[in-house]
């Protein structure tokens, strides 16, 4: 009968679906099964060259790296040292232009107090830039990080490999707290940066993160921004004779990262 035919069809068919060869589906052919990427990634160095640095900021779909670059526009003879100073680029809204304006500030008295024959502020006219241009951006976060951009490039050295920071500066150099710790640290997570620095004042903050998102980072909580140089610079700052404080926390499990999906595409703004 009928049922008997269903039957031997069912079985006809499973025979041949063990027939067929196994798929294979590596990174290199994934992409033909599942399509293109939904995300992509913002990581636009391996190792950040001299005057770059990678912040931190969070928007209204997550957090999302935001690159630092200081590069010189001009370099000015004794005559034309009247010319120096900051020009910036990237959308930058009100309140990131002031915190470039004292961040430019405390990078000069910075280099002052660890080179005092270092002229390079003031014989070059500089220019930084936060890419992408198209994406406005707004927030004091980035303090700490444009202030290590401009001694990154005054002092020609890279900061330490797989870095990342946010933190508001002070025209005294004290560092502020910010918003947006998990989103942030996630953000770090997915470009794959393992020493963090955050203020102080977010220490709490931290460590009511999930262990999953805290996993394998190091961070360190900073008050001043000598503690951050110490941490960004740490061959400079041993050739200074002031060591890295021993402040910061590492969660030693590698735990995989379940929420870096969270991305800045189509974003409209950016905090910094």
């Amino acid at each position: 009968g009928g049922a008997e035919g269903k039957a031997a069809a069912a079985e006809k068919k499973k025979k041949k679906r063990k027939k067929r060869d196994p798929v294979m589906v590596s990174a290199k052919n994934l992409r033909d099964y599942v399509g293109k990427p939904l995300f992509t990634s913002d990581k636009l160095y391996d190792h950040t060259p001299v005057g770059v640095v990678m912040g931190l900021a969070f928007n209204q779909l997550g957090g999302a790296t935001l690159y630092i670059e200081a590069t010189v526009a001009d370099a000015l003879s004794s005559s034309e040292q009247g010319r120096a100073g900051l020009h910036t680029t990237g959308q930058l809204g009100d309140v990131m232009k002031e915190s470039s304006q004292i961040a430019y500030t405390v990078a000069k008295r910075t280099l002052r107090a660890h080179d005092p024959s270092n002229e390079f502020f003031s014989a070059s006219s500089l220019h930084m830039h936060v890419p992408e241009g198209a994406t406005p951006k707004d927030g004091p976060s980035a303090g700490i990080t444009m202030v290590t951009a401009l001694l990154s490039l005054a002092t020609h050295q890279q900061v330490r490999r797989d870095l990342a920071m946010t933190g508001e500066i002070t025209l005294t150099g004290r560092v502020l707290p910010i918003g947006g710790v998990k989103e942030k640290t996630i953000a770090a997570r997915r470009e794959m940066a393992k020493v963090l620095i955050f203020p102080k004042g977010n220490e709490k903050d931290w460590e009511e993160l999930p262990e999953q998102v805290r996993a394998g980072l190091a961070v360190h909580f900073v008050e001043t921004y000598e503690e951050v140089y110490a941490i960004a610079f740490p061959e400079e700052a041993q050739a200074d004779n002031k060591p890295e404080k021993p402040n910061n926390r590492v969660v030693d499990d590698q735990v995989e990262d379940n929420d870096a999906a969270q991305e800045k595409t189509a974003r409209k703004s950016t905090a910094a």
